[in-house]
């Protein structure tokens, strides 16, 4: 949204090109004690032309020590590891009074759980859980840092949404709720914060193979779901668990993918809204923007799921080599 060259180029840069002169941003990350938080804190720290002064958050440090060893000759120059429970006031207003003058250039939404399986068999308290961190978690910073973000007219907030914030996935309906409140809260602000020069920017991953996704499904793969009747857990065991790992398989990105979408976002002079970081995916988002009343996406994909599983073993094949996706790109 917007041109971070109308920003450059009030600060003495006409081109919209950040000259090497300009102080490096401060990026504050959420999440990064694995997988893409991890991986995009010591990409950004080790950028050649040390365009980021990173902040690198998590809820333990005691699970810094991954982070800590990627980070390399980073640690301690271009990145510094802090605590940060998004969950938490008191947590979010001490981690930003550790940060120099308290300024956030960029702002990285990354910290989010999961939780998959029948309704039935969920609490409540785990459902609230995940709004607290995907959705109240990411509101609760941007409360933090737009105020300076505002003062100084310009601003960066990034949130790793999912395409599940644009079209609902069978047994993983709470975690798809939170994503598509982050949508429309985010898009709602984007209007905004133009006229703040801030940029409001919603990256959508695909299935991304890391280990926060492979202990979620191991978890599941054995959990007894209290209070679901018989078909609903046969329907999940049996058909959902086989289908998500072979989309796993097939149509999982890796975190360095993701990451480095993140980075073009962030190095934009043009930052998207929205930006899906999985063209294989493609094909499935399409099914929904092909008809708006959302019926064709459900039928097809219950149908595929339910009544024809070789056929959806088959095109999640195809997905996987890129064939359907040439056949379903305009020309």
């Amino acid at each position: 949204v917007g041109d971070r060259s109308q920003v450059l180029a009030s600060r003495g840069h006409p081109s919209g090109e950040i000259n090497m002169a300009e102080p490096p941003r401060t990026v504050l990350i959420s999440g990064c004690s694995t997988g893409i938080g991890l991986e995009l804190a010591v990409q950004l720290a080790q950028d050649p032309r040390q365009r980021f002064q990173v902040v690198a958050t998590m809820r333990d440090l005691g699970k810094k020590g991954m982070l800590e060893a990627a980070a390399r000759e980073a640690l301690g120059q271009t990145l510094t590891v802090a605590q940060l429970d998004v969950c938490s006031d008191e947590s979010v207003a001490q981690c930003l009074s550790c940060i120099q003058g308290g300024e956030v250039d960029v702002l990285v939404n990354n910290a989010g759980v999961g939780l998959v399986g029948p309704i039935e068999g969920l609490s409540l308290a785990a459902m609230q859980k995940v709004f607290d961190t995907n959705f109240f978690g990411a509101v609760r910073l941007v409360k933090a840092v737009l105020p300076g973000m505002k003062k100084r007219r310009q601003g960066h907030i990034v949130v790793v949404s999912s395409v599940m914030g644009l079209q609902g996935v069978v047994f993983n309906e709470v975690y798809a709720a939170s994503k598509f409140a982050l949508e429309g809260f985010f898009e709602s602000l984007a209007i905004q914060l133009l006229q703040f020069n801030i940029f409001v920017s919603l990256v959508e991953p695909g299935p991304v193979a890391t280990e926060f996704e492979g202990k979620l499904m191991e978890q599941v793969s054995t959990a007894e779901f209290p209070g679901t009747d018989p078909d609903t857990l046969r329907y999940f065991r049996d058909s959902y668990l086989p289908a998500s790992r072979e989309l796993f398989r097939n149509v999982g990105q890796s975190p360095q993918d993701v990451v480095q979408a993140i980075v073009n976002v962030i190095s934009s002079a043009r930052p998207p809204l929205r930006q899906q970081t999985n063209a294989r995916y493609s094909p499935l988002t399409a099914l929904k923007a092909v008809d708006p009343s959302g019926g064709l996406y459900v039928r097809t994909t219950h149908r595929l799921l339910f009544h024809w599983p070789r056929l959806l073993h088959l095109g999640l094949r195809c997905l996987g080599c890129g064939c359907l996706r040439r056949r379903v790109q305009p020309r």
